[in-house]
């Protein structure tokens, strides 16, 4: 049965963050595509390549089985990221009751973990991605202060997933912006 997109549901959530992931994407020229990230070792095209590759393999744990993308990321991100997006998109329209079961963390709705695990990535890079393009960033302060509080508590084990680097220190005046990618290990003035 297909749920209705509204902004709070894990449809709606991921339409709203990955369009302005794709404002992104589509932004970039070909030069682009090979700036560097505030990510160590990443370029702007491995910001793109990452959120196109983990999730797929991640969805196995829900029996599902994308078909491989009919284009190459590294020829064209944009059409990859397209593509990808609108086979994301479509499981979230219709989770046909599916759960995806993972060692890590357990056995979930697959909207419920998409939504928690895959939506948070793309809003969390799009703040890498426009960063690497020369752009500035436009998280939403309350998401990034509730996002900040949700993490907190579990930070040494955010770190030791060695997902996070270290946190970057910041003035105690920062925007929620500015915390919360100094928390997961970016330095907010951090330039091409």
């Amino acid at each position: 049965m297909l749920r209705p997109q509204t902004p709070d549901t894990p449809a709606g959530r991921h339409a709203r963050d990955a369009a302005a992931f794709t404002a992104l994407v589509e932004s970039a020229g070909p030069a682009d595509w090979a700036r560097p990230s505030p990510v160590p070792e990443w370029t702007a095209l491995d910001v793109v390549k990452h959120l196109v590759e983990w999730p797929r393999d991640f969805l196995k744990g829900a029996g599902i089985e994308l078909e491989p993308l009919d284009v190459d990321v590294d020829a064209d991100p944009a059409a990859a990221w397209a593509r990808h997006v609108a086979d994301i998109q479509a499981i979230l329209d219709d989770p046909a009751g599916r759960v995806l079961s993972n060692p890590n963390t357990g056995d979930n709705p697959v909207d419920q973990a998409i939504d928690q695990f895959y939506t948070v990535d793309v809003w969390a890079h799009s703040w890498d991605l426009a960063k690497a393009l020369g752009r500035e960033p436009a998280l939403d302060e309350e998401r990034c202060t509730a996002a900040l509080e949700g993490m907190r508590p579990i930070e040494q084990i955010l770190r030791d997933s060695g997902q996070f680097g270290p946190a970057v220190p910041v003035p105690d005046d920062a925007s929620p912006q500015d915390r919360f990618a100094a928390f997961i290990g970016r330095d907010p003035a951090w330039r091409p």
